[in-house]
């Protein structure tokens, strides 16, 4: 499986500390083990599905997008709850 980042998801990866990147790295592993792991949004962000998982006893949400036809996993975007969806339409 292909696994790739947009811009906004590399910068905001950039922002965290390194004792996030292993908890980053799991919540990863586990989707590409089964895409269908998150919750599936409707509506402006359609086709997106949203994981949350525990960093560092913060709830943080891992928004990506997954090709089944191409075996393709995008990663959107990961940050706390707060403007995560706002910030995620544009």
């Amino acid at each position: 499986m292909k696994i790739l980042q947009t811009p906004t998801f590399s910068r905001q990866v950039k922002k965290l500390h390194k004792n996030q990147y292993e908890q980053l790295n799991e919540a990863i592993g586990c989707i590409a083990e089964d895409p269908s792991i998150g919750d599936m949004k409707q509506g402006d962000l359609a086709g997106v599905r949203v994981y949350k998982f525990k960093m560092v006893n913060q709830l943080m949400l891992l928004a990506y997008a997954f090709y089944a036809d191409e075996l393709q996993l995008v990663l959107l975007a990961v940050a706390s709850h707060e403007n995560f969806y706002r910030d995620l339409k544009h």
